[in-house]
This record gives C-alpha cells, structure tokens and sequence, in this order.
C-alpha cells in the first residue's frame, strides 16, 4: 500500500466533489510525480485499476506531455504488477472521454480492465461492444 501520496499539489483546483481529487488511500496500487493508479471502486473483474493524473482535468487531451508520460509509466508499471499477482489472459484499456463517450467522474482516468479466458462468451471486438449494434462486424463479413 502506498501512503499519501500528496495527490493534489499538481491541481488547479481545490478538489471539491471530484473522487479522484480525494482517492481512498487504501486502494492506491503505484504513484509518481504527476499520476496515481488506484483499484476501481466498483470493478468488472479482478485487478481493475484507475489511472489518474494528480492534476485535475477532464480530457485526455487535456494533458501535458508530461503528465501522458507519467500516465503511461503508470500504466506499464499497473500491467506488469497485475500480469504476476493476477495472470489475466489480456487487458482491456480504454478512456470515456466527454458524456457522449460515457464518461461519468470528469477528472480523466484510464481503466485497465484485466481480462480471463471465459470471462464471457465471446469477447471479441471488446471495447468495440460500446454500441452494440455495430460491434460484431464480422458477422457481414
């Protein structure tokens, strides 16, 4: 477990009503200078973490360089910790960004889902399964 990891010195706001701005320190997996990777409070399978930037803001396009960077450390680090405790057969990684896109919690967080053979019936197309209607292009083929 980490400790405080001084989550909002990077904000530009004072947090207020933002879950990711306060994370429970208990579910805290990894930190560096600028993100924070925490287990989702409400997973969809074993090990589905959260990664965050320390900064509040809503859009990955929002971000600086730097920030990607520490988001993608973070990433790496969370999917090599997650392959040795967990041994998922792959991972789902994937970003709601804006409401149209399903997002939720406006601060931006990156899911990484681990994923099981058997899981479910079948997964193929993944994150593609957004719109359901559209998902199985195979079946045209």
């Amino acid at each position: 477990m980490v400790t405080s990891p001084d989550h909002r010195e990077n904000s530009d706001h004072d947090g207020q009503g933002c879950p990711f701005c306060d994370p429970d320190f208990s579910r805290v997996l990894a930190v560096n200078d600028l993100a924070i990777a925490i287990l989702d409070g409400y997973p969809v399978s074993p090990g589905h973490t959260l990664i965050l930037p320390k900064r509040h803001f809503a859009s990955l396009f929002e971000a600086t360089a730097e920030e990607l960077a520490a988001l993608f450390d973070l990433l790496d680090e969370v999917c090599r910790r997650l392959k040795t405790e967990l041994q998922p057969d792959g991972f789902n990684i994937g970003i709601n960004d804006g409401a149209a896109a399903g997002q939720t919690v406006f601060h931006l967080h990156i899911h990484v889902i681990p994923r099981y053979v058997g899981d479910c019936e079948d997964p193929r197309g993944g994150v593609r399964w957004v719109l359901p209607e559209r998902a199985a292009y195979w079946a045209s083929l």
